[in-house]
Parts: structure tokens; C-alpha cells; sequence
């Protein structure tokens, strides 16, 4: 068995408390502060270096109070390029701005980053699981080509498309009738050294397309594109032979506000289905993030929701099982029931059906409610302009409104465990 920073261990050595299975943000980050807090963790992953991949390539305030409470922030700091500026474009004009701190990146180099801040009791083992074997006392996880490795509880970070999931008998259901599909490349400026803004997001309307933004990340100016089109669409195949134009010619002034561009890098795509675990409440085993639920990029909820997974799990759950001589369903069910996590779960579906029929319901009353959605952004940014204090309570008051709104939906709603 491959060990980060010790000698190779015998068979008798490989116990741990906890077995996390899958090395990408959400596991890496549970690996981090469960080590942190004393517990023996093995984070198993089939890469040794994190590869290029397209994921989460921006975080804003709510990601980083988050990070900030966990202690994981400090990694981010080291890859990523911080704006706080976002000017918001629809149909040609300026809608608002948003101000506060963002960070963008590249996730291979994130995830770089959060390894090599991994505590000394995470042993990391490079290898591929090939069968798990689990009961409310202890799992046994098999990984190709090394030892059995034993622990009291298993964490799965593995995603939706893990075949380890089939060897539990956990399947996942789609809980949303609509995909979303996601681009993200590089742009270089022509004619200058420099973009006109540091940042811009540029909204569709109502043609499928929620939206483009265009930020820093380090060395480079990202582009990630969010659609609800299906991916064989005349439009899709558009952007990928002809990239540029098709994008000026769906978002009217980009160049006159953003800058001449050119594409700098190949375009990488990323399709998304809402599904949920199910038969998941099992003894011994727990998933998080995308192995349990998956998140809608064009909502930006994703980290979020992800970082309520592993905080109630570190914080609130894991203390617990480690105490009792038996991790059974029971307590594996508290977890899913957490309410912050069923609130943020629920929360995230419910944004993306909003975001999907923002962007392509044709009906006259989603056309109505977008052009009422926009006015009242393109209103509130006005009154900004003549009075910073009266917009700032404004959108307050709309911040209030919209959680109370989305916390009486939640309310309503069935559980999605």
C-alpha cells in the first residue's frame, strides 16, 4: 500500500478510523478536518496528482465565510486570483453590479493545494477500490493490486458515477427533468493587454442560455458558460466550431464592454443530471456531495451545499459514531436528516428548477416574471447610483425575503432522502 509520508505499512498497520473513498474537493476537505481532529484517515484515490478537469472554477462570499469558518482557506489562497467586481450585463446593456469577494481557479490546482495541506495523520493511498464490504462494526475496502484496508466508518466522495455504489445496492434517481450543461475555457484579449472589466457576467434571455461569465483565475481570463439545451442542439455544435462567433452573436456588445477576445484554450464541457442516492442509509457508510446529491453548476450552490455536507459530518456526526461501538443505519439516517443539509439540499434542486425556467420556459407567465426579474435588477441599480444606503437596505430587504421564501418552500416540500 502506497503511504503520503511513512514507510510501506504491513496488513496489521492499514487500520483507520475512517476510509474516505474518492480524493476530489469533497473528500479531500472531510480527509482535512477529520485529520485535523485526531482521528487515523486514509483517503484513497486512483491519482496520484490531481488531473485537469473541469469542475467548480469560481467561489463567492458564501463559499468563503464557509472555508473560513472550516480553516480551509488558506490553500485557496495560494492558486486562486481574488475580484470583487462583477458587472452584469443583459441584452446588450448593463443590468448591475455585484461587489464582494470572489475567487477563481483552476480545480486541478485548488485541489493541489488542499492535498498538500492535508494534517499528518491523513494517509493517502494512490490505488483504484475495486469491492467494499460493510456492517455496522467494520468496512472492508479491497484496492486493486495492495492490501485490504479495514475501518470503522466509510465515506464515499466518489461522485454519482461510481461503480461502488452498485456493490452497496445504492442506486440514484433523477429528481430533475431537465440537465444543464456547463462550458468553461480560456480568452485572451486582442488589441490590448487587458479586459475593460475584471470580471462580467452576461445573462441570457429566455433562449436556453442562463448565462457567460468571464473572470481571473491565475495566469489567464476563464469563460464558463451555463445552458439548459440539450447537448446535440444546432447551438451547441455552433460554439464548438466556431466559438467565437457564436458567442457574439448570442450576447449582443460583449466585445464593445468586455474587450476584443480570441479563445485561448480547448473547450471543455460538463453535463449535469439532478439525481439523488437512494437505498443510501446503510451501516458503516455515509455519502457526501455529488455521491449523494448533485448540484446544477449554472446555480453556483454546488460548494456551498458540498461545504454543509462535510461540516455537519466533521463537526456534528463523526464525534458521535466514534463513540459508539456500532455505526448502524439509524445514525447514518441522522446525518441525511440533518435539517441545515436537508435545507441546503432541497434548497438546491428548488434553485435549479428556478434557474431552469428562468432561462428556457417560453410561457407568457415565465415571460412575464423574467422581464420582471431583470426590471427590478436594472431599478435597484439605479437607485444605487443616487443612493448607495437605500439600495444597500433594498437588498437587504430581498436577501430576507428570498430566504424566508425558499425556507417556507423547503418546508413544504417532501424530503428528497
Amino acid at each position: 500500500m502506497m503511504n503520503r509520508r511513512y514507510p510501506e505499512p504491513s496488513a496489521t498497520e492499514t487500520d483507520t478510523d475512517i476510509a474516505i473513498v474518492g480524493g476530489g474537493l469533497s473528500g479531500t476537505l472531510t480527509a482535512c478536518l477529520l485529520g485535523r481532529a485526531g482521528y487515523r484517515v486514509t483517503l484513497i484515490d486512483r491519482h496520484r496528482v490531481f488531473p485537469q478537469e473541469f469542475r467548480v472554477e469560481q467561489i463567492g462570499r458564501e463559499e468563503i465565510e464557509k472555508l473560513e469558518q472550516l480553516q480551509l482557506l488558506t490553500p485557496l489562497f495560494k492558486v486562486a486570483a481574488p475580484f470583487d467586481d462583477i458587472v452584469n450585463l443583459h441584452r446588450g446593456r448593463i443590468l448591475d453590479r455585484t461587489h464582494g469577494q470572489h475567487y477563481g481557479f483552476f480545480y486541478n490546482r485548488l485541489m493541489g493545494a488542499m492535498r498538500a495541506a492535508l494534517p499528518e495523520t491523513v494517509n493517502f493511498v494512490v490505488g483504484q477500490v475495486t469491492g467494499l464490504r460493510t456492517s455496522a462494526k467494520q468496512q472492508r475496502i479491497s484496492i486493486l493490486g495492495k492490501d485490504e484496508l479495514t475501518a470503522r466508518l466509510l465515506v464515499l466522495a466518489t461522485g454519482m458515477g461510481d461503480m461502488l455504489h452498485r456493490d452497496l445496492g445504492i442506486s440514484h434517481k433523477s429528481i430533475g427533468e431537465r440537465r444543464s450543461l456547463a462550458f468553461g475555457f480560456n480568452i485572451r484579449p486582442l488589441q490590448s493587454n487587458r479586459f475593460r472589466h475584471t470580471a462580467l457576467s452576461y445573462h441570457g434571455d429566455g433562449n436556453g442560455i442562463d448565462r457567460l461569465d468571464l473572470f481571473p483565475v491565475a495566469d489567464a481570463t476563464r469563460a464558463n458558460l451555463f445552458l439548459f439545451r440539450d447537448p446535440r442542439d444546432s447551438w451547441v455544435r455552433s460554439l464548438h466550431d466556431n466559438p467565437k462567433q457564436a458567442l457574439i452573436a448570442t450576447f449582443p456588445s460583449l466585445v464593445d464592454h468586455f474587450g476584443d477576445f480570441e479563445i485561448a484554450s480547448r473547450i471543455d464541457s460538463w453535463l449535469t443530471e439532478i439525481t439523488l442516492a437512494e437505498n443510501c442509509r446503510q451501516d458503516g457508510v455515509v455519502l457526501i456531495g455529488d455521491a449523494y446529491l448533485t448540484s446544477s453548476p449554472a446555480t453556483g450552490l454546488g460548494v456551498s451545499r458540498l461545504l454543509t455536507d462535510v461540516e455537519r459530518l466533521c463537526r456534528t456526526y463523526v464525534p458521535q459514531w466514534m463513540t459508539e461501538t456500532a455505526i448502524d443505519h439509524t445514525r447514518i439516517a441522522a446525518y441525511y436528516d440533518d435539517p441545515e443539509k436537508a435545507d441546503m439540499d432541497i434548497g438546491s434542486v428548488q434553485m435549479a428548477d428556478r434557474h431552469f425556467n428562468l432561462t428556457a420556459k417560453t410561457d407568457v407567465g415565465w415571460r412575464l416574471r423574467r422581464q420582471f426579474h431583470f426590471t427590478r435588477r436594472r431599478i435597484l441599480y439605479g437607485i444605487e447610483s443616487i443612493s448607495p444606503a437605500l439600495a444597500a437596505k433594498l437588498h437587504q430587504l430581498k436577501t430576507i425575503r428570498t430566504r424566508s421564501a425558499l425556507r417556507s418552500a423547503v418546508l413544504n416540500s417532501k424530503p428528497v432522502a
